[in-house]
């Protein structure tokens, strides 16, 4: 396959890259400072500087093209106002899946946040963020794309342990970036997670059969 991965410099997706490289995936990262090219290359990706806030729809129409599938993996990240929130979690996932639907990328993946919830109360930050991401989950959902949203807890830098829990009622906690990846590309490479929304923490399910339990 051929995969574009929006936020290629985060965390998550240079773990991603990696993950798919090694399996033999083809994977274009867009990253938004010239700087970042190096690790991208370094995970096995292909960096193109894509600046998603203001980027044109030429310019997503040309990375996109060729490709099988898009993660979004990007974020206004710790820090960031109210604005990026809206222009980064919520805009520029809606421009990336328009540019899909333009250039017939049908499989979508979507890195969302356990809490996101377009009708989430408060004006604080974390607040807006919550609203964007849910918003622009929401927006994939009725895309008409193939689409697969997950939605991980708290997460963390330690290393993954290939077990995770999905979708259980009192699901709280943490999850390292690792087994956010490694379920990312599992849900890559399966027809049965079209479709499928679901949170994801630690657990002690392997991600294979997670995956198929959220089907």
């Amino acid at each position: 396959m051929q995969i574009a991965i929006a936020g290629g410099h985060g965390k998550i997706a240079l773990i991603l890259t990696r993950l798919l490289s090694d399996r033999g995936d083809r994977v274009v990262s867009m990253v938004r400072d010239p700087d970042q090219a190096g690790d991208v290359t370094e995970a096995g990706g292909e960096p193109v500087v894509v600046d998603l806030e203001h980027s044109s729809d030429d310019q997503l129409d040309r990375v996109l093209t060729g490709c099988d599938a898009v993660v979004f993996a990007a974020g206004a990240g710790p820090g960031s106002g109210a604005a990026r929130k809206e222009s980064v979690d919520y805009a520029a996932a809606v421009s990336l899946i328009e540019a899909a639907r333009r250039t017939g990328v049908r499989r979508y993946v979507m890195i969302s946040a356990s809490g996101a919830d377009p009708d989430a109360a408060g004006d604080e930050v974390f607040a807006v963020y919550l609203r964007a991401k849910g918003r622009a989950d929401r927006e994939l959902a009725s895309s008409g794309l193939d689409f697969t949203i997950i939605k991980p807890v708290g997460l963390t830098d330690q290393p993954g342990t290939g077990q995770v829990a999905t979708n259980e009622p009192s699901l709280t906690g943490q999850v390292s970036r690792e087994d956010v990846a490694a379920v990312v590309a599992e849900a890559l490479g399966r027809d049965d997670s079209i479709g499928a929304t679901f949170r994801m923490s630690a657990g002690t399910t392997p991600i294979p059969d997670a995956i198929g339990s959220v089907s």
